[in-house]
């Protein structure tokens, strides 16, 4: 492995890149041929070059965003007015939908407790689901075809998780933005094969927030996320006061929003590489497993405040929330649980891998828009009105608390400094010069229990990618020399690096160290990871 202990260097300072459409992706003639088969041939200019293709009628927003989402901050400052007149032309509201149906709601694993530890029971396995309309797709899910259920852990409890690989190929599970021992973290260290069963198990330390459970083998972790591995985490503590002025009933008005943006072909071919990826000709977006593509999902709050937790298990594309009629939510969480305070925002942005909790308090309808933005060669787009919500709650709901959380911010001073490069060469993604396609080539970032670090995640390419640290939270100290502002100010683990740019990040490692067992820090765009965009990350005592 490559030892990387460089000091920070400067970060390139500029803007952030702009967010996507605002119309619904019609349904068409299939997308230019591409030439490119191999992941070899795809060069940055080819990454940037593949996004401009589209299938539909008109001109929609992809032509101009698909290329946009893998280039970097100087092409988007370059793009200037013409970016903000197709901004404006396509400003509209998304056409309304073909159908209807209710939203469904993942079943709820809250396993078995004795003596205050609590046994979880997965297993991985094939299925088939209806990605597309009335085609039959070839899926995998945990204890069901597709995706998996909600998992709550408890604060506090002992988690003991039985699970057992009925995949046909190894796996792994990761419980993305847990803060658990190595060992179980889940990484590729860890991987187990087919009819294998995986016991990890481990105290839960982590605070009231949303995480999330996916495979994160060398490799394959981009096939076997698309096909449907992938469920929700709630993590609840009882003694929590903001959590206690809360919603907190699941399914009733404490809400899971699972979003993937896919790549399917007519067949209904999940695909999850470069050769698939130019292959494919619909890029539907599901809620819950459900296209919503020509549907428009239906929930009616019974309760006049409820809870919406959001996560984009997209492999690679961006989503962005909003209200239809442009009015505001009430964000009150980042990645890794409770910000500082309640924010009212218009948008909530995702990149592939992270989550965010919001709360409205509903007198009248209100429906939900997804703004999609390819996040690699090519990918999904558009508006789309997926969520429906019926307000028919009678209650009077407590003012929210004014503090929802303390966030003490570093003082980075004597923080230990390091620079983490995000590059490539073609098709091959680095960390560090590092290909990190087997344990033995990926760069390797050794620290110490109890150290304090400071990280410039330098992004050399002018690739978009999504930046995921595992084993502790991070705070952010800039994205692209501005200071954090507002929801920035909240405690994350998966955080966006556009092409060109820079993000500085500040953590701490604390409670657990280990001299074999390694976490892992990488781009969660899953292809890119796939490619070789991963580094180690060994914390030991001394």
């Amino acid at each position: 492995m490559t030892h990387t202990t460089d000091p920070a260097s400067g970060a390139d300072r500029n803007e952030e890149q702009a967010t996507g459409g605002r119309r619904r992706r019609a349904k068409g003639t299939p997308p230019a041929k591409a030439e490119h088969s191999k992941a070899e041939r795809v060069t940055d200019a080819e990454h940037s070059k593949e996004g401009t293709a589209r299938r539909g009628k008109g001109v929609h927003r992809r032509k101009f965003l698909g290329g946009m989402a893998g280039v970097g901050l100087g092409a988007v400052a370059a793009a200037g007015s013409t970016f903000a007149l197709l901004t404006d032309a396509n400003g509209n509201k998304a056409g309304a939908a073909t159908n209807t149906a209710t939203l469904s709601i993942p079943d709820l694993l809250e396993g078995t407790t004795s003596d205050s530890t609590t046994t979880f029971t997965l297993e991985a396995k094939t299925g088939s689901a209806e990605v597309l309309s009335g085609v039959t797709s070839t899926t995998a899910g945990y204890n069901q075809s597709f995706l998996g259920p909600t998992m709550k852990w408890t604060k506090g409890n002992v988690n003991v998780l039985n699970i057992t690989n009925s995949l046909g190929e190894d796996t792994t599970v990761h419980f993305h933005g847990a803060h658990v021992p190595a060992k179980m973290d889940g990484g590729p260290q860890v991987a187990f094969s087919d009819g294998d069963t995986w016991s990890p198990t481990f105290t839960v330390k982590d605070e009231p927030m949303t995480l999330w459970y996916h495979p994160h083998a060398l490799g394959t972790t981009a096939k076997q996320a698309v096909h449907g591995l992938a469920g929700m985490i709630i993590v609840d503590d009882s003694d929590n006061t903001t959590s206690a002025a809360l919603p907190t009933t699941y399914g009733t008005d404490d809400i899971p929003l699972i979003f993937q943006s896919l790549a399917v072909d007519d067949a209904g071919d999940i695909k999850y590489d470069v050769t698939g990826y130019l292959a494919a000709t619909q890029f539907p977006l599901l809620v819950n497993g459900t296209n919503v593509d020509d549907t428009t999902l239906t929930f009616t709050a019974t309760k006049t405040r409820t809870r919406f937790r959001l996560l984009n298990a997209s492999p690679s594309d961006i989503i962005v929330i909003q209200r239809s009629d442009g009015g505001t939510m009430t964000q009150i969480a980042s990645d890794q649980g409770y910000l500082a305070e309640a924010a009212d925002v218009t948008t909530i942005r995702l990149v592939a891998g992270a989550r965010a909790e919001m709360v409205m308090d509903m007198s009248d309808d209100v429906t939900l828009q997804a703004v999609i933005t390819t996040g690699w060669i090519r990918g999904g787009s558009g508006t789309y009105d997926f969520l429906a919500v019926t307000a028919s709650g009678t209650d009077s709901p407590d003012d929210l608390p004014t503090s929802l959380r303390t966030i003490d911010r570093y003082d980075t001073s004597d923080f230990t400094a390091r620079t983490i490069t995000l590059g490539n060469n073609g098709g091959t993604m680095l960390i560090n010069g590092s290909a990190g396609t087997s344990m033995s080539s990926m760069a390797m970032i050794s620290t110490t229990l109890g150290s304090k670090e400071i990280w410039t995640i330098k992004n050399s390419t002018q690739l978009e990618h999504s930046f995921h640290l595992h084993d502790v939270p991070y705070q952010l100290i800039s994205i692209n020399g501005a200071d954090p502002t507002g929801v920035q100010l909240g405690w994350y683990d998966t955080y966006e690096v556009v092409g060109g740019g820079s993000i500085e990040i500040a953590m701490e490692f604390t409670d657990f160290s280990d001299d074999t067992y390694m976490y892992m820090l990488h781009c969660h765009l899953l292809q890119h990871e796939d490619e070789g965009m991963m580094a180690s990350l060994m914390v030991t005592d001394s």
